[in-house]
């Protein structure tokens, strides 16, 4: 039986051999011909190049004030974003809705450098920013004025703490007509316009630096005179015998054009090339690569050939040639810095150039007149407080127009050791009330005790800055 029972299993048994050693035949077989066709194929594996990786573009820059605080930054589905809502949104300007490129502002002057992704920091301090603003569109809504502008200068370092515009412009909203609205244009920056009588000061500043006065010297000054067959006349009625110091008080264009007539042309207009009166580029560089300038308005002087005696008297009360309100500053700025020229910088890690052009004795005594002889409306009880008034009629049509001025109060922060300087400008006030002492004044006052609330500084009424009744145009 159990022989039978063996013999009858023995071919199945060999049938399952024959299956297992064919199937080890055919993996050996296929294993070998992978083998074959890999190390075939193996050099254009080897050189076949690698999937192209797509790289995106960097993120815009970012703009940011000297605290860190961000004032343009995009996201990532490319927004740019404006956190300080409407402040310094003209120097910052505004780019393209759709690519982001820049329109205006630092947004379009540093174009090159944010589309790299480069981030800069602004000198501009925010409270200072807020501070200048507040007050300019206050001021602004009162004169009913076309535009205005206030730059605040540190007067040891040149850093520009404050660069405000107004009206107010929202970069995010519907925007009109660019041409015909100007809330969004950087007007301290943009606009070259005559500065009037604030040029007083530093015309005096020459004849006090040449030696030809003292604040004290006398000059005949009538209410009108007549140069090169052209008129001069003064506005606010005053006597007919002056001092310097209340030359500068009254705004008397009279005694200054006359006691001018003491030194050459030549010497005031070299002067105003050392107050950088004819710089195109006022601002330095950035050292980045590729290397971008901000855009400031080019100033327009007339050369020395074409000064004659009318060009000559009226550039010394601030008539017949133009510049922006961020080369005035600058240049009161050398009053304020004890005679030192500081160029004015907007971004850090930038290097302000510095030239002597007064001594220092000559601003100090400025100062001094300065702030004896302020306008009414720029006095804060218990601060030493000065500066210059100025209403420059504006040229319309290729005449001086008789109902458009620009109004403006150039000053120190205190006066007697100035820690800022601020200019104002409005242009075109309207209402009856358009002197610089009546519209532009009052916003240097509220910019003072802004500032000094923000240094903590209290009033010392013992120190207060004038006595009396002064006047200012």
């Amino acid at each position: 039986m159990n022989r039978l029972g063996s013999s009858t299993n023995q071919p199945a048994t060999l049938h399952r051999g024959w299956v297992v050693v064919l199937a080890f035949l055919a993996f050996v077989f296929g294993l070998g011909y992978g083998l074959y066709v890999l190390w075939h194929n193996a050099p254009s594996l080897l050189l076949r190049p690698a999937a192209a990786v797509v790289e995106l573009p960097p993120l815009r820059g970012r703009l940011e004030a000297s605290d860190g605080t961000p004032l343009a930054f995009s996201t990532n589905d490319e927004a740019r974003l404006y956190p300080l809502g409407l402040s310094a949104t003209q120097l910052i300007g505004f780019g393209e809705r759709s690519s982001g490129k820049g329109l205006s502002g630092l947004e379009l002057d540093l174009e090159k450098l944010l589309t790299q992704g480069q981030s800069l920091r602004l000198t501009v301090d925010p409270m200072v920013q807020a501070i200048a603003e507040q007050a300019l569109w206050k001021g602004l809504e009162a004169a009913k004025a076309d535009w205005g502008t206030v730059v605040v200068m540190e007067s040891k370092t040149g850093r520009l703490l404050a660069v405000a515009n107004g009206p107010a412009f929202d970069p995010t909203a519907p925007r009109h007509n660019t041409q015909h609205n100007p809330s969004w244009r950087n007007h301290a920056f943009a606009y070259a316009l005559e500065p009037g009588s604030t040029i007083k000061p530093l015309t005096a500043a020459v004849l006090l630096e040449e030696n030809m006065v003292r604040l004290d010297t006398k000059v005949y000054a009538p209410m009108s005179r007549r140069v090169a067959g052209w008129t001069i006349n003064d506005v606010v009625k005053h006597p007919e015998t002056l001092t310097l110091s209340e030359v500068l008080k009254y705004s008397s264009n009279v005694g200054i054009t006359t006691l001018a007539e003491r030194i050459p042309r030549q010497t005031l207009y070299s002067f105003f090339q050392k107050m950088h009166f004819m710089d195109q580029e006022l601002l330095p560089p950035l050292s980045y690569q590729p290397r971008v300038a901000v855009q400031v308005a080019a100033p327009q002087v007339r050369p020395l050939n074409r000064w004659g005696p009318a060009e000559y008297a009226n550039a010394t009360f601030g008539q017949g040639f133009l510049i922006t309100p961020l080369h005035l500053t600058a240049a009161y700025n050398i009053l304020a810095n004890d005679g030192v020229y500081r160029q004015p910088i907007l971004f850090e890690g930038n290097t302000s150039k510095s030239s002597p052009v007064f001594r220092p004795q000559v601003a100090r005594d400025l100062r001094k007149a300065l702030s004896e002889g302020i306008a009414e409306n720029a006095k804060l009880p218990g601060y030493v407080l000065g500066g210059k008034t100025g209403t420059a009629q504006v040229v319309v049509d290729g005449r001086y127009s008789s109902s458009v001025y620009a109004a403006l109060f150039a000053g120190f922060i205190p006066a007697n050791t100035p820690r800022v300087t601020v200019v104002i400008t409005l242009f075109h006030p309207k209402g009856g009330r358009i002197h610089g002492s009546q519209v532009a004044a009052p916003i240097y006052r509220d910019v003072a005790a802004r500032l000094f609330a923000l240094w903590g500084i209290p009033p010392q009424l013992e120190n207060s800055s004038a006595k009396g009744k002064l006047v200012n145009r």
